[in-house]
């Protein structure tokens, strides 16, 4: 299915947004910006896990850490009430965000308010395309975050964010997971995770 210009123009602001990130990442000997390398991640997996994604799915897989830098986690108290409420700004800071970008492409309302309904993950395991969004932000973390991750964590630490990403995803997504091509390390890691889980 062709690119609406609409999307494409969206993309392009997107990124130019996140093209200002001072974070940076280098992958495959070239750097980028962090957010803008994430977002390109987040439509590769989407066209590859959902290629009938609707339009109002990709532009929310496309922003969905759109100037994330932003608002810094070390703003908040380093406790889990402080990330909760980090996580919460953030997302009403995504949305507002797209929202502007989408408002002065030209967007209808319908669209901006689904892109909205998206980024704040509402219905959770209930509309399929929250769920294809939260798949699809899991298979990224994994197959892009995970490793680096591990070395930075002790492993009790790993396994529970395993876990707790393994709870979110669909059968589908999970599926997709487990045929990710991931590390020796990283996959016994995972292993060990799901199989404490079922415990």
């Amino acid at each position: 299915m062709a690119a609406s210009e609409k999307l494409l123009q969206a993309f392009h602001l997107f990124d130019e947004a996140n093209n200002k990130d001072p974070n940076t990442e280098t992958y495959n000997g070239k750097t980028y910006p962090k957010e803008l390398l994430y977002a390109m991640r987040m439509t590769e997996v989407l066209d590859e896990f959902a290629p009938d994604a609707s339009e109002a799915l990709k532009l929310a897989a496309r922003c969905q850490h759109i100037c994330r830098w932003e608002i810094p986690r070390s703003n908040y108290e380093m406790n889990r009430p402080g990330y909760l409420k980090w996580r919460q700004e953030l997302k009403k800071f995504h949305v507002q965000k797209a929202t502007e970008i989408l408002r002065k492409i030209g967007y209808e309302q319908d669209t901006i308010d689904r892109v909205e309904f998206l980024l704040l993950k509402k219905q959770l395991k209930k509309s399929v395309e929250t769920q294809t969004l939260e798949d699809v932000i899991c298979l990224v973390f994994l197959n892009h975050y995970f490793e680096p991750f591990m070395q930075k964590h002790p492993e009790n630490k790993v396994v529970d964010i395993v876990q707790k990403t393994w709870r979110k995803m669909s059968l589908e997504g999970q599926k997709s997971a487990l045929e990710l091509l991931l590390p020796e390390n990283a996959k016994e890691l995972i292993k060990t995770a799901l199989t404490d889980g079922e415990k």
